[in-house]
């Protein structure tokens, strides 16, 4: 059994082409594999290997060299395979560590309101409140929460295009999820800066509430996708077999 992390941080790293070859070193040493990006508004990926080594290796990234503290608040969700998600190790620099408009839109100018999983199901539950997916068609066709609008984008930059046709005036209150947290915050940060007053975002992302929230209280429908080996996850974070690569095909 392996363990999988998924992480991200909005943190300025102007060196972020710098400390490219000491995590690449970092995940050799360890075993890890997977995918990080690397870029000066922060860090992004998914990595798994034995536990211990996950572990040693968040660690490293929250309070060791290279980032010497940097990412303290680091974002981390753990789940588990049974299998090798990841072929080989990939740590790249890109201009951003999600792509959206080139590095345009920071989370930390205009920042949308963080929502706890705990506590989504009663913002769910809120009149004339505006749901939004913020992931592509395919991932939408395959999970969402009842009620929310799938803006029909392929790419995640698709996204400006549909915020630029609402009306803020229309949408007084707006909720949006996206698979770990990640393109909410850019998103969210998108709607605040073209005058979307109230703004909240579905803190960790699909894969946090589906740790966090007991089956009883679970209004997510269908499975998660993810972007590993294990194609999809479901409640608790298990593996989804049904979703298996060969189905998808």
């Amino acid at each position: 059994m392996l363990t999988v992390a998924a992480l991200y941080r909005f943190v300025d790293l102007p060196d972020a082409a710098a400390l490219r070859a000491p995590v690449e070193a970092l995940c050799r040493d360890l075993g890890i594999t997977g995918t990080l990006l690397l870029a000066r508004e922060g860090i992004n990926g998914t990595v798994a290997g034995e536990a211990g080594a996950v572990a040693r290796f968040v660690d490293a990234l929250r309070t060791g060299p290279p980032f010497g503290g940097r990412l303290g608040d680091l974002d981390v969700k753990l789940s588990s395979a049974d299998a090798p998600p990841f072929g080989r190790l990939k740590v790249r620099v890109k201009p951003e560590i999600v792509t959206f408009d080139g590095g345009a839109t920071h989370p930390a100018v205009a920042p949308a309101t963080p929502v706890a999983p705990e506590a989504w199901n009663g913002l769910l539950d809120t009149p004339g409140l505006l749901l939004i997916d913020t992931r592509n068609a395919f991932e939408v066709a395959l999970g969402s929460f009842p009620g929310a609008v799938d803006p029909g984008t392929k790419r995640f930059g698709d996204f400006r295009a549909y915020v630029d046709g609402l009306d803020p005036a229309a949408h007084p209150k707006v909720a949006m999820f996206c698979t770990g947290g990640i393109r909410c915050e850019k998103a969210g940060a998108y709607m605040r800066a073209r005058g979307f007053a109230e703004v909240h975002t579905l803190a960790g992302g699909i894969l946090r509430y589906l740790e966090a929230v007991p089956d009883s209280e679970n209004r997510w429908t269908g499975d998660c996708f993810v972007f590993d080996g294990r194609i999809a996850l479901g409640p608790a974070l298990v593996e989804r077999p049904d979703h298996a690569p060969e189905t998808l095909r």
